[in-house]
């Protein structure tokens, strides 16, 4: 049976590369529909075309709403908003979601968990194979660290990234806390200027640089004294999310019940 997936902006840099992830999935998967915002001047363009993959057939249209009766699932990475508004539809159609979208309030988070009371939902701040199996390593680092060491997380992305620091590096954060028994938004610290006095060892530090076009950066540091052990992962093409999206919506449309599912999930790595 064949995997309809529909992606939101998808005239956009990620978009184009998740067009071109579908074709080369392949198989039992293909492009039903592409999304953009109603005022882009695109619409009506073959999403194929601007992808530099030649005609596909699968014009660009302005709203999901469109085209929600023709996909099984939604591919977005977008806004936090239109996000939202997006997941709001799936519901309403039986349309499972896979979300790449980050810069989430702790309410809107709320909200995409009841929605995944009623379908299959994939969400992650990070859809890359490798940056997942980093999760794991950063896990057991923890564990087997311990209290012993500072830890600090730095991200670089390019110039046009919106949200800081980066849902990965949050991520990153979040498993190296629960590792510990710490709670990040208490532990986390996300700037430091002036005379800020000795640092604190249970405190995890985040540094963001935003520049050029770097696809992404991500360096986890486990410092003690005489050694530091540090876990990086670097992204150079997005690609590497593109695919790992891919493989997300096919999983979900495997028969993947209703619930909130990460990339986690997906890969076995639970």
């Amino acid at each position: 049976m064949t995997t309809r997936i529909g992606i939101t902006g998808a005239a956009g840099r990620m978009g184009r590369t998740l067009v071109e992830a579908i074709r080369l999935a392949g198989g039992d998967m293909m492009l039903a529909a592409a999304i953009e915002r109603p005022e882009s001047t695109l619409l009506g363009a073959d999403s194929g075309e601007l992808s530099g993959l030649g005609k596909n057939g699968v014009p660009v249209v302005g709203s999901l709403a469109e085209v929600v009766d023709r996909i099984d699932v939604l591919i977005d990475f977008s806004v936090p908003a239109a996000t939202l508004a997006n997941i709001a539809l799936c519901v309403e159609h039986g349309v499972a979601m896979v979300i790449g979208t980050t810069g989430f309030t702790p309410e809107e988070q709320a909200s995409i968990e009841r929605a995944a009371e009623k379908i299959a939902v994939c969400k992650a701040s990070n859809f890359s194979t490798g940056v997942n199996l980093c999760f794991r390593l950063l896990d057991m680092a923890a564990r087997v660290l311990g209290d012993d060491v500072d830890i600090e997380v730095y991200e670089a992305h390019h110039r046009h990234k919106i949200d800081a620091p980066s849902g990965t590096a949050l991520s990153m954060g979040e498993v190296v806390a629960n590792a510990l028994g710490r709670d990040l938004q208490k532990v986390a610290v996300y700037g430091r200027e002036g005379q800020t006095g000795a640092r604190e060892r249970d405190t995890i530090g985040f540094a963001t640089v935003r520049a050029g076009d770097i696809v992404g950066d991500h360096t986890v540091t486990f410092a003690a004294d005489g050694e530091r052990v540090e876990i990086t992962h670097k992204a150079s093409s997005r690609m590497s999310f593109a695919r790992g999206a891919a493989r997300a919506a096919g999983w979900l449309a495997a028969g993947q019940d209703a619930g909130l599912y990460d990339m986690q999930d997906v890969l076995g790595l639970k």
